[in-house]
């Protein structure tokens, strides 16, 4: 395989039996239902997101999680406090505009960090401030 730029070009020639035999040799998964066109775009974009690395493992896990449409995760956005009682105690939680999660003037890692600090047990920290919820059947 040459450069992505050139294999970009080359998809042009290609004829449909060409591209769905590419296709199956870049990425061993079955042919979608697709016009000779879409799966040009589909194998240029294949194509690209190997040269790269691939989408960010947050974008993976979101579309995952779509994909099995269970739940739903809002991201914490900067400035957001997130309140939660537990065994009687309110405990807020601020995302700083710098994305820093504050807690009991100290700065934490991750919501599942400091979920853990407040329950002592194991917590997704977006399920424990209530930033992911079942989606509706």
């Amino acid at each position: 395989m040459g450069s992505v730029e050139a294999d970009l070009a080359g998809l042009a020639t290609l004829s449909s039996a060409q591209l769905r035999d590419r296709w199956r040799r870049l990425t061993g998964s079955p042919l979608p239902r697709v016009s000779p066109a879409m799966l040009r775009l589909a194998l240029a974009w294949e194509i690209q997101a190997r040269a790269s690395g691939g989408l960010p493992r947050v974008t993976r896990q979101k579309l995952a999680q779509l994909a099995r449409g269970v739940t739903r995760t809002s991201a914490a956005t900067p400035g957001m406090r997130l309140v939660r009682e537990w065994n009687g105690i309110a405990h807020v939680v601020v995302i700083g505009e710098d994305q820093i999660i504050r807690w009991q003037d100290r700065e934490w890692r991750s919501l599942s960090e400091v979920a853990r600090a407040i329950t002592g047990t194991r917590w997704s920290g977006p399920a424990f401030f209530g930033l992911k919820r079942r989606v509706a059947a």
